[in-house]
């Protein structure tokens, strides 16, 4: 059984999303202690514990610690990923109430799946638009467009908006099985065709979307760029307000986030994500920083070399890394220092 320490590095939840996927897909028995165990908040949180559950029905694995709080859980698998029809909420799996991010859960699942031997459906429920996860316009825009390039397929769609704290989001995915992919090299972002984006409020009043698009795009045009955003005024459970922009180079794609919160005023929103976006681009590297770590576990997997170059270097970089190298006969560098602009070699004989 591989030992992990929850706490090490970027020590969050990625650290228990990457270790049961690489657990699934090797079949390797997994322990992780200390979960969690420098946040506020120590533990599994809804969305983590929903992974958990929903990983162990792909694998029919054998779990311990499958509870909201848990800093120790075994995880291990007792079949290879199983194509199917699945059905995942966070809050059933959880026994709660929660708007946890259904993206997160669709990260950690989703590659067993594409690797097994057939077509997958999931219905996933909870909460596509929230802080500290990629929105589902991401994973939609940025991400499996990415991957696409590597010869993984998956479809996806947004069925209804969900924002924290009340969360009843859902989208669904159609996963291609039988996948075969080919390495990546993705350097040069190349010259900037687009920005495009959509500012939303959902369950409130239409201006504050309005407020958000000005707000963006004085920003972006005063540096140069050319942009395009939609205020939208969107249904949901619960309130909620963001702003999501895509942009659109040559040879790749990046994609800036911010959600609203009650008191924040609408500019904020709109800085946060404009400037996000501004570093990027000012770097010319292909890959935005929360990509190169999403990236970092797919690439390990495709026999070859693989590189890529990112605008900056993430802790959640450097520690999927660490983890990667404990499960994979994988050469993984990194060249270049945290929050900084750097290069990404990955070699899988």
């Amino acid at each position: 059984m591989i030992q992990i320490d929850g706490s090490h590095g970027e020590g969050g939840g990625q650290v228990i999303r990457t270790a049961l996927a690489l657990s699934a897909l090797t079949g390797q028995s997994v322990q992780i202690d200390n979960i969690r165990a420098n946040r506020p908040n120590p533990g599994l949180a809804a969305q983590h514990l929903a992974g958990l559950l929903a990983m162990a029905q792909i694998v029919d694995a054998d779990v311990t610690g499958a509870s909201v709080g848990s800093q120790s859980l075994t995880f291990r698998p007792q079949r290879p990923p199983q194509p199917g029809d699945y059905r995942f909420d966070v809050a059933e799996l959880a026994k709660r109430g929660s708007a946890g991010a259904v993206t997160l859960l669709f990260q950690t699942i989703w590659l067993p799946l594409a690797l097994s031997q057939g077509q997958s459906v999931l219905h996933l429920h909870g909460g596509t638009h929230v802080d500290w996860s990629p929105p589902y316009h991401y994973i939609e825009a940025v991400y499996l467009p990415t991957v696409a390039r590597m010869g993984f397929s998956a479809q996806t769609a947004l069925n209804a908006w969900g924002f924290y704290p009340v969360g009843g989001g859902a989208f669904e995915a159609t996963i291609t099985g039988h996948q075969q992919p080919s390495p990546l090299t993705l350097t040069e972002c190349g010259d900037l065709l687009r920005i495009w984006g959509l500012a939303v409020a959902a369950e409130l009043p239409a201006h504050i979307a309005q407020r958000i698009t000005n707000r963006a795009s004085n920003v972006l045009k005063a540096e140069g760029l050319p942009v395009e955003i939609t205020p939208q005024r969107v249904k949901s459970a619960g309130p909620g307000a963001g702003i999501f922009l895509i942009a659109e180079y040559e040879n790749a794609v990046a994609g800036f986030s911010t959600i609203g919160a009650k008191g924040k005023p609408s500019d904020q929103v709109a800085d946060e994500a404009c400037r996000e976006l501004i570093r990027h681009h000012r770097q010319g590297a292909a890959v935005d920083p929360h990509l190169a770590d999403q990236l970092l576990l797919p690439l390990a997997l495709t026999p070859g070399r693989s590189t890529f170059r990112t605008s900056a270097i993430t802790q959640h970089l450097l520690t999927n890394a660490q983890l990667i190298r404990r499960f994979l006969p994988v050469e993984i560098t990194i060249n270049g220092a945290e929050g900084e602009p750097g290069e990404v070699w990955i070699l899988r004989q």
